[in-house]
């Protein structure tokens, strides 16, 4: 990766770092002081995803966002197993490394069962979740267009080599045109082969089958959500989402029918990106009244 923070639009912090049990790198941002909130992104994004809520909360508010490993500022190990424990399990150590012993927990994409994989064990230190487009339960949909990318050889050539799981996301996750610069930074960790390993390796860590290897932690995660059905939660949702569509908000719905949910119609997967304000306008007194 060759950009650093002080390259990136709207990207004025500085990451901090953590060194994971088997000694890799974990890049973090740790910005502002208060109550905490921390985030959990998702597949092919990383803490960029979050700039925008960290600016507008870390006056009032800790905000603590980890770039899993293989993402963003993390370093990227070519072997790693790069499976749903081992990210939960990274996650994990960051929060106990901090002492966060209450915080509300944001979740997207593949963060929401990584965030949700931490909370549903830890539900006495969750003050609230929020939830933007994803899933942390089992599900047997798929887009094709996704699933490709988990063919055998193929997979790996379109993801890796092309390119063709990170950059097309900077225009199918969203509905509006991004601007160039901030598409170049969704892009930047993930700018060759070898800074791609981690979005190939989530792509096929989606467990369709009982025999997956990440069936089991994904089932665990699942379960555990039974734990959190008191807790307060704001479901924020971009309605434009080709992959977490409607099945999931109203599965998410289903399972948490006391959340406070406002749905965006117009804004794609990268709710972040185009329902900014309307979602700040939720999120602002939901953390009020969470730390009240």
């Amino acid at each position: 990766m060759n950009s650093s923070p002080s390259d990136l639009a709207q990207y004025p912090f500085t990451p901090k770092t953590f060194q994971t049990a088997d000694g890799h790198q974990l890049s973090y941002l740790d910005e502002g002081d208060g109550p905490t909130v921390v985030m959990a992104h998702g597949n092919p994004s990383w803490s960029y995803l979050y700039r925008n809520v960290v600016t507008a909360l870390k006056p009032k508010y800790r905000c603590l966002v980890p770039d899993h490993l293989g993402c963003g500022f993390s370093d990227k190990p070519q072997d790693y197993p790069y499976r749903l424990q081992n990210h939960i399990d990274n996650f994990t150590a960051l929060l106990d490394s901090q002492g966060i012993e209450r915080c509300v927990v944001v979740v997207h994409d593949w963060g929401g069962a990584i965030g949700m994989g931490w909370a549903g064990q830890h539900p006495e230190r969750v003050a609230g979740l929020v939830v933007l487009n994803t899933a942390a339960f089992h599900s047997s949909r798929i887009p094709r267009r996704i699933a490709v990318c988990r063919w055998p050889l193929l997979g790996g050539l379109l993801v890796r080599g092309l390119n063709g799981f990170a950059l097309p996301a900077t225009f199918m996750a969203v509905n509006e045109k991004m601007r160039s610069e901030i598409k170049a930074g969704f892009l930047a960790p993930y700018d060759s082969w070898a800074n791609r390993v981690a979005i190939h390796r989530f792509v096929q860590d989606i467990p369709l089958q009982p025999d997956h290897p990440s069936w089991k932690s994904l089932s665990r995660v699942e379960s555990s959500l039974e734990q959190l059905r008191d807790k307060p939660m704001l479901i924020c949702w971009g309605g434009g989402d080709f992959c977490f569509n409607d099945h999931f908000y109203a599965e998410w719905r289903q399972r948490f029918p006391a959340a406070q949910a406002h749905y965006f119609p117009e804004a794609g997967h990268y709710v972040l990106e185009e329902a900014l304000p309307q979602v700040l306008e939720q999120l602002q007194p939901f953390l009020v009244s969470c730390h009240a």
